[in-house]
């Protein structure tokens, strides 16, 4: 896992990584190399001390161990999540099984790599993390289509003034659909995004949760106004 100059990116100086990583030797491999794409690196060695330093900083991503003293990973990133706060997740670990993954998924990460990996792989992913966090600070903070308003700071959803309950995902999703209004997003392009899953093959996993989304905010969701479906390419939410 060695730096590798023909791959640095455009210069990002303003965006901040948290790290929190408490073996040494890593925490300055993988310092070392996001400083070289130009992001700037808080470098922690804790839990306790990554949550202090989140609250300080206005971090764009935070990469996380797992495998922590004291609090671990899982506890740092339900935490973060408990806050309210949507920033990215990577979660790191030398672990391999999939029931560890899954719940690193569960409690709100928003991407799983496993120990040791490609330094290459690790910051096409920081990349992509940074690019969905992009969409996700979008200055816009209340839409309105039809019968339904949504209100992304209060996350707030209501059809005919009265509230509709979204889960996180169905309200990730819809917040990504806004972004893209009047855009068709394919299902790749959703799972990565929104999602975070990377190299899956298409599953019904989004088409499940369009159909939620329409029976929650249309008024015939058998035949959609708003969130249509683009055969062949994916979904459109038209506004």
């Amino acid at each position: 896992m060695t730096r590798d100059t023909a791959l640095r990116s455009e210069p990002d100086t303003s965006r901040q990584i948290l790290l929190i990583e408490d073996e040494a030797r890593m925490r300055a491999m993988l310092t070392d190399n996001l400083e070289f794409e130009r992001y700037k690196v808080i470098a922690v060695a804790s839990g306790e001390e990554g949550l202090e330093e989140f609250d300080r900083h206005d971090v764009s991503l935070v990469i996380l161990d797992l495998m922590l003293p004291r609090m671990s990973g899982f506890d740092v990133c339900q935490r973060l999540r408990a806050r309210g706060s949507r920033v990215p997740i990577i979660m790191l670990t030398a672990r391999t099984h999939e029931t560890d993954r899954i719940r690193g998924l569960d409690v709100g990460a928003d991407d799983y790599v496993s120990k040791p990996f490609s330094v290459r792989e690790l910051l096409a992913r920081v990349r992509a993390q940074v690019r969905r966090d992009d969409w996700h600070s979008a200055p816009a903070s209340e839409f309105t289509f039809g019968e339904v308003t949504v209100k992304l700071r209060s996350r707030l959803v209501t059809r005919n003034g009265r509230r509709i309950g979204l889960s996180p995902r169905e309200f990730e999703l819809l917040r990504y659909l806004l972004a893209h209004r009047n855009e068709v997003v394919s299902r790749e392009q959703l799972l990565r995004d929104v999602w975070g899953y990377h190299h899956l093959s298409v599953t019904r996993t989004v088409d499940n949760y369009i159909a939620k989304l329409r029976t929650h905010l249309e008024s015939y969701p058998h035949e959609p106004q708003f969130i249509v479906t683009v055969h062949g390419s994916g979904y459109q939410l038209v506004v």
